[in-house]
C-alpha cells in the first residue's frame, strides 16, 4: 500500500565500507518494502532497516533486495523482502496503518 514513512537504510559496500542513508517508503506491506536509494545495490543484498512505530518504539529490521530498479538522477528503486524480524516489521505496519486509519478518521 503507498505509505511514505521515514527509514534509516543501512548496508555494506562492495569493499565492505558500512553505509547509511535516511530515505523514506514509497510503498509498504506486511511482506517488506519499496523505497529509492542513491547507494548502488544488487538483487540479493541484504540490508538493514531502522525506524520507529508512531508512538516512537525503535524497530530495526533485516531485509533481503528483491528488486532493483532504475529511477531519476542516478537513483534507484529498491524492492526488499523482510528477513528477520518478521515479527517486529508486521507490528510496525499495523501500528503505522492503524495510526493512519484514526487519523482519516476510520474506525475498524
Amino acid at each position: 500500500m503507498p505509505l511514505r514513512l521515514p527509514i534509516v537504510v543501512s548496508g555494506r559496500s562492495d569493499d565492505g565500507a558500512t553505509w547509511s542513508e535516511p530515505t523514506e517508503t514509497d510503498d509498504i506491506s506486511t511482506l517488506g518494502a519499496l523505497f529509492q536509494l542513491n547507494q548502488p545495490i544488487a538483487q540479493g543484498d541484504s540490508l538493514y532497516i531502522r525506524s520507529h512505530r508512531p508512538n516512537n518504539v525503535p524497530v530495526e529490521v533485516k531485509a533481503r533486495v528483491v528488486r532493483v530498479i532504475p529511477a531519476n538522477y542516478g537513483t534507484s528503486r529498491i524492492g526488499v523482502a523482510i528477513e528477520e524480524s518478521k515479527e517486529n516489521w508486521l507490528r510496525f505496519f499495523v501500528a503505522w496503518i492503524a495510526d493512519d486509519n484514526v487519523s482519516e478518521g476510520v474506525h475498524e
